[in-house]
């Protein structure tokens, strides 16, 4: 594999990512958090990241409504559920962890 094919490779399987993330809206950002140590907010920083590390210009907000399909608050209010007393426990023991 060249170099170019890995690039496409690496770039369809990102892309695949963030359609699962999107048609999953039933996943809460805290369950990613604590079972996988990362989640939509965590891939838009490093999506944020990735540009300004090029000097290319894209807001957080910008990245985040890539990843989420649609704006961060739209999402939000639609989707995300307040977190349960043993979820913001799980992610407080996971963050000792770090």
């Amino acid at each position: 594999m060249n170099n170019q094919e890995q690039l496409e490779l690496e770039a369809a399987a990102f892309r695949r990512l963030v359609e699962h993330f999107q048609s999953r809206t039933d996943v809460q950002n805290i369950d990613l958090m604590n079972l996988a140590g990362f989640c939509r907010n965590c891939l838009s920083k490093w999506y944020k990241a990735a540009a300004d590390e090029r000097g290319i210009e894209v807001s957080l907000d910008d990245a985040r409504e890539r990843i989420y399909g649609m704006p961060y608050s739209e999402w939000k209010s639609q989707y995300q559920k307040e977190a349960s007393a043993d979820q913001q426990a799980a992610f407080v023991k996971g963050k000792q962890h770090d």
